[in-house]
């Protein structure tokens, strides 16, 4: 028995219309135990490179953490993962929920789909069982109506559903995917990927608790109350449990640090409108959370004053479809959010996208005959809500803007993509990274595009007698750092950093689980990796495991022709911001290409060219991968 996992591969060939179990070996395991580990190494060693994003050549992969379904506090993650569509590299989109616990529950480890099905299909897995059904009654139907009837049509009301919507079906390169309405894998565009593949759903119901897979059972269930008595004594995990992640609005405008009018300005004039205390009496009905976990982050609203059936909008989403489009109402706001995830839309490439829009309107590049008639201007609350539904449906502009911004700036011509604000194609999340080096430089180098959680934000590293930075010495981090650097201890700090966050996406823990950015001591994850095999990990191990995560990746991408030039930032990025606290502050390109150099030193990858080398490859058992990358 390999303790912590059912130690099975889900195999489903949509062409064929066919299935099958793989095994898989403990020595295996070990080195890839899940997640993003597990799903790099599948994308390299089974699909050729330079392949369609939405051809049946493309490969996804729904691959659980080792530790998703413990009874611990934020162990709920899982990661789908397939090449691309918005940026043609490595794409990868995390959540939590239900679900993953739910697919392990059921028997699988992970899923791994190839092909196309001639006719719309979904999965339902039962405990092991597996049967591959129609889904053309579905097709069209949003989120919450298709969950319905699958589980109408299955008979019973406590299937969990992993499903796109029509903007999936539509292949809008940031689709997105959602488990019971609520918990989201929304970047890169993963939705567009099972769209492709006329999938529309997987349905799965499970009845073996991860306790009956643990070495330690009950080691780990001492653990997971222990620590859900300590949420409310750590600021960072009870302020999540209190007002969520839309308690950042403030705050963050008040550093100068949100994004406002497709990231112009660091502030916004309108902020008291859809700070905290308005979403908490104009909009809140409930708190939820997910699997066995304390924190209970998750917001249930209402709109258009009756209780929404998804989840209520998060930061990010009030950031991207407010304050970066210049929308100044809490109720727009949140039935934006609504709409993106009936159509099962990115919030952040959304709202970044019409952002894009708006400004390309106001600068004279898009026209009303372009927008059939739409001032598509920033504050415009109605437009932007028309927008959602137009990129959703490809309908009008609507079918431009559903190709990202990027592509849309190449079309649109003239100085469009001066105001495309992403990296490698993907959208900038609502961080402003003239305020967070750290943040930039993740934007810059990560993988998958601009992604907001690579390392923990500089902030929390930059206090000695706050609590995150105390719970970083076990790292290796002893120095608070500043804010405003990219010094070269601050890249060595990056560097581990960034390995910590990999190997959480591995292990299956939230981002607000572990420290540094909340309550669980690298200690205690280290007691539940042991308590649920019999491996007796290190802290080095596991930061290895992060690290061999993070260099797949790297090479799916140099295998795909990305290279230094591609970890870079927008350009207005490096110009200096209109307003806010940071009125004047620039990300400091000299600094950023030294720390690059710098950075990819300490990493083990040629400075010239940002890819892995042999010798690093070699050192973290890689190098069948150095192989790959010498037969390009």
């Amino acid at each position: 028995m390999i303790y912590g996992t059912p130690a099975k591969i889900l195999r489903v060939d949509l062409t064929q219309g066919t299935w099958e179990v793989e095994n898989i070996s403990e020595e295996f395991y070990r080195t890839y135990p899940g997640g993003k580990a597990l799903a790099g190494y599948i994308l390299l060693n089974e699909m050729p490179a330079n392949v369609d994003p939405l051809s049946p050549e493309n490969v996804l992969v729904v691959a659980n953490g080792l530790l998703t379904g413990a009874p611990v506090s934020t162990a709920t993650r899982y990661v789908v993962s397939a090449k691309s569509p918005l940026t043609n590299a490595y794409g990868e989109s995390e959540a939590g929920g239900f679900w993953g616990p739910e697919l392990k529950m059921a028997g699988f480890e992970a899923i791994v789909v190839k092909g196309k099905s001639p006719e719309p299909v979904f999965l339902w897995i039962n405990d092991g069982e597996v049967e591959i059904r129609p889904s053309g009654h579905l097709w069209g139907q949003k989120t919450h109506e298709a969950q319905e009837s699958i589980r109408t049509e299955l008979g019973d009301d406590k299937i969990r559903v992993l499903q796109i919507g029509p903007a999936g079906e539509n292949l809008v390169r940031y689709a997105g995917i959602t488990n019971d309405l609520r918990h989201f894998n929304g970047r890169n565009g993963m939705g567009a990927v099972m769209g492709s593949k006329n999938l529309r759903a997987i349905a799965v119901r499970g009845h073996t608790r991860y306790q009956k897979l643990a070495r330690d059972p009950k080691g780990l269930l001492s653990l997971g109350r222990t620590l859900a008595k300590r949420v409310k004594e750590n600021p960072q995990a009870w302020g999540l449990q209190n007002t969520g992640t839309p308690g950042l609005v403030e705050p963050l405008n008040t550093a100068g640090m949100l994004p406002t009018r497709n990231f112009l300005q660091g502030a916004f004039e309108d902020v008291d409108e859809i700070k905290w205390e308005v979403y908490e009496s104009e909009l809140l009905t409930a708190r939820r959370s997910c699997y066995a976990c304390a924190i209970r982050c998750k917001r249930e609203v209402q709109v258009d004053g009756e209780p929404s059936v998804y989840g209520g909008p998060e930061y990010e989403s009030v950031g991207s479809l407010g304050p970066n489009c210049g929308v100044g109402d809490i109720h727009a706001i949140a039935k934006a959010n609504e709409l993106c995830n009936a159509y099962m839309l990115d919030t952040i490439s959304a709202g970044m996208t019409i952002s894009f829009a708006m400004e390309c309107f106001e600068h004279g590049l898009l026209t009303l005959e372009d927008t059939d008639g739409i001032e598509l201007r920033f504050g415009n609350a109605e437009a932007m809500l028309t927008m959602v539904e137009w990129i959703a449906l490809r309908k009008g502009i609507g079918d431009l803007l559903a190709e990202g911004t990027m592509r849309a700036a190449e079309k649109i011509g003239g100085d469009a993509s001066y105001y495309a604000i992403h990296v490698k194609g993907q959208e900038l999340p609502m961080h402003e990274a003239r305020g967070k080096y750290n943040v930039g430089m993740g934007y810059a180098i990560s993988e998958i595009g601009a992604d907001h959680l690579v390392v923990a934000h500089d902030s929390m590293l930059a206090n000695a007698d706050g609590i995150p930075f105390k719970n970083s010495e076990p790292l290796g981090i002893t120095e608070p750092q500043p804010v405003l650097s990219l010094n070269d201890e601050k890249m060595r700090q990056f560097y581990i950093l960034e390995k910590v966050t990999s190997f959480e996406k591995v292990i299956g823990y939230c981002f607000f689980g572990p420290a540094p950015r909340s309550y669980i001591r690298m200690d205690e994850v280290i007691e539940s990796v042991n308590a649920a095999t019999d491996w007796e990990m290190t802290l080095d191990e596991l930061l290895e495991i992060g690290e061999r995560a993070t260099n797949m990746a790297r090479v799916f991408n140099a295998r795909e022709g990305f290279c230094r030039e591609h970890d870079t930032l927008p350009e207005r990025i490096f110009s200096p911001l209109e307003n806010g606290a940071l009125k004047g502050e620039s990300f400091p390109r000299d600094e950023f290409e030294s720390a690059l150099t710098v950075l990819y030193g300490i990493k083990g990858w040629d400075i010239e060219s940002g890819t892995p080398t042999r010798q690093k490859l070699e050192a973290l058992s890689l190098g069948w991968a150095a192989d790959l990358l010498e037969r390009v």
